[in-house]
């Protein structure tokens, strides 16, 4: 599906938050790198869908009523066999659906660690379209060091969001750690400016985490709003 189409299926369905197996297809779309996800229709679902991923699987809450799945319990990590999978999904389904009896879940792998960003993109009623970027996790809420640039972006206004953040001595190397990737980094951002540049109808978009790595770079946690 074109990201047109993802976001008119969503509108269709009265949604304004698109489910994260959306989100990743949209940024697929896009050419952005992003984890694999898989939706589990039941617990069953959960396990196949995790021995055919290949553990240790991540199962997170697929709900239109759960926006930060993280705060209510809906996201279970590092699930290594089909026993933990089971466990992790009654426990996200015993919280979920004393809001959703409709919830589900989706089932990635866990993606190896990197450092972690911020790229997103806000709706300003003056302004219009905002890209960000910063530190992510919980650097982003504890630090609030975030550069922000307007749509359309180049590749100069890109590389000067990512050098003007403090924490950028972290994405250059810390104490012995290898520098990330900035050109992927740069690439990311780029793609992110032209997919809201060419989808006026997305309102929001928050990837964080984004693992940086010294080669490469990978969405983990994505949240789009249209």
């Amino acid at each position: 599906m074109t990201a047109n189409e993802i976001i008119s299926f969503a509108a269709a369905s009265g949604r304004n938050l698109l489910f994260e197996d959306e989100a990743g297809a949209l940024l697929k779309a896009a050419g952005i790198p992003v984890n694999r996800c898989r939706v589990a229709p039941d617990e069953e679902g959960a396990v196949r869908a995790a021995v055919e991923t290949g553990f240790p699987v991540v199962l997170k809450v697929r709900s239109p009523a759960i926006v930060h799945k993280t705060e209510a319990g809906g996201v279970c990590l590092g699930l290594m066999d089909e026993a933990a999978v089971r466990r992790a999904y009654r426990e996200i389904m015993k919280k979920a659906r004393l809001v959703d009896q409709e919830a589900q879940v989706t089932v990635q792998p866990m993606a190896a660690p990197g450092v972690e960003v911020l790229i997103g993109m806000t709706t300003d009623p003056q302004f219009g379209q905002v890209i960000a970027f910063g530190l992510g996790g919980t650097f982003v809420e504890v630090l609030g060091d975030v550069a922000f640039r307007l749509v359309p972006l180049q590749g100069k206004d890109a590389r000067d969001m990512i050098d003007s953040i403090r924490g950028n001595v972290i994405l250059k190397g810390y104490r012995g750690s290898a520098p990330v990737d900035k050109t992927a980094l740069v690439d990311i951002i780029l793609k992110v400016s032209r997919l809201v540049e060419n989808n006026p109808r997305i309102r929001e978009i928050d990837l964080n985490p984004v693992f940086a790595y010294p080669k490469g770079a990978l969405v983990v946690d994505a949240r789009i709003i249209i």
